[in-house]
């Protein structure tokens, strides 16, 4: 009976000792690989964007000549206008409108200039046109001032057939290819630095 009881004694103790290790392995070595597996993910991501930043890095010297390249095209393309201020682009803008509609034919009524507005370092330079001319006239201003430079933009147009004059034999009125021309030309121009 003693050796039955001795037997038992150590297939407990060797239950107690697996028991142990298991609990070790799960309390204390299993947290351990999965935070070493967790570190080493880590690091394999934090290696992946370093590499990132410094093909990045490798390619900031080409960005920046390209920015300039850009820049400069920018400026040789002359869509800003080049006037001191606000008011001489104005003048210019009102200028080349009024050579525009003279050259088509057409006659202008009236050129005012309207409130800049800046935005973004840019002042956006509006004026309000009226002008009177058949539709080829019409045409031909709307063409010149879309191929302009600096950059002019044509918004809010009005366009209104102009009435007849009375024939004096019929006495009715005679139709007209006139039209009465109302828009809004914008001109853009670097804000002048205070």
């Amino acid at each position: 009976m003693v050796l039955k009881n001795n037997k038992n004694e150590r297939w407990l103790a060797v239950g107690l000792l697996l028991a142990v290790m298991s609990f070790i392995s799960f309390v204390i070595i299993l947290p351990l690989i999965n935070q070493g597996l967790a570190l080493n993910d880590e690091r394999n991501t934090l290696g992946f964007r370093l590499e990132q930043y410094e093909r990045i890095l490798a390619r900031k010297q080409s960005v920046i000549e390209e920015m300039e390249t850009l820049k400069t095209q920018f400026a040789d393309q002359n869509y800003l206008s080049t006037q001191n201020t606000s008011a001489l682009a104005s003048a210019e803008l009102q200028e080349m409108i009024k050579q525009a509609i003279v050259e088509a034919g057409g006659q202008l009524s009236s050129t005012q200039g309207l409130p800049i507005v800046t935005k973004n370092n840019f002042n956006r330079i509006p004026i309000n046109v009226r002008m009177t001319g058949n539709s080829e006239v019409l045409r031909a201003v709307l063409h010149k001032i879309e191929t302009a430079t600096p950059l002019v933009v044509v918004e809010q147009i009005d366009i209104r057939p102009m009435r007849g004059v009375r024939n004096k034999v019929t006495h009715q009125i005679d139709p007209s290819n006139e039209l009465s021309v109302n828009f809004q030309a914008i001109s853009f121009m670097k804000k002048p630095v205070a």
